[in-house]
């Protein structure tokens, strides 16, 4: 038997889709800012260990 009432995020589903869009963008974004850093990181140590 269904529940009665309105669904789960169900008035709001627009504004919820765009927080967690937001949400996985920054995480991406994040993801992406570490993996540069690293990357700077072993050049400069390769760097280094060629002199």
């Amino acid at each position: 038997m269904a529940k009665k009432g309105t669904p789960k995020n169900g008035k709001n589903k627009a504004k919820h889709t765009k927080l967690l869009k937001q949400k996985k963008e920054k995480l991406r974004k994040e993801k992406e800012a570490r993996a540069a850093k690293l990357k700077a990181i072993i050049e400069a140590s390769k760097a280094d260990q060629n002199k």
